[in-house]
């Protein structure tokens, strides 16, 4: 699965169904991916952000490095799409790299760059 900025808001937020979905992922070792864009997104520190800070040191979690070659690949992808979020196309590179859905509460702006994304709303 991999987890938009709007899976970690709502995980911030308390969210008790996405909390249960990452629970069980991280019980049945399941990979979890976070473009690291994404986590920019979100990420202003202090203790507020316990269940984020705790969900990045999860050993299921890989934080996805947005390199150069990543970089361009999203761009060329909004530039496809006609759309100009870098990150949500980070995303959607990183699903389309292991057959992941994408846990997001933006599946419309997902799927503008992806109509054939799998994507669970939150």
């Amino acid at each position: 699965m991999t987890l938009d900025a709007g899976a970690l808001i709502a995980l911030e937020r308390g969210d008790e169904r996405v909390r249960a979905v990452l629970a069980l992922a991280i019980e049945q070792r399941r990979p979890l991916r976070i473009p690291a864009g994404v986590v920019g997104q979100v990420w202003r520190g202090g203790g507020r952000q316990v269940a984020v800070s705790r969900l990045l040191g999860a050993r299921e979690v890989e934080v996805q490095a947005l390199d150069e070659p990543l970089a361009r690949a999203a761009g060329e992808l909004c530039a496809a799409a006609g759309t100009r979020d870098v990150i949500d196309a980070s995303v959607v590179l990183a699903a389309r790299e292991r057959g992941d859905t994408v846990l997001t509460s933006y599946p419309d702006d997902l799927r503008r760059l992806d109509r054939t994304l799998r994507v669970a709303r939150v």
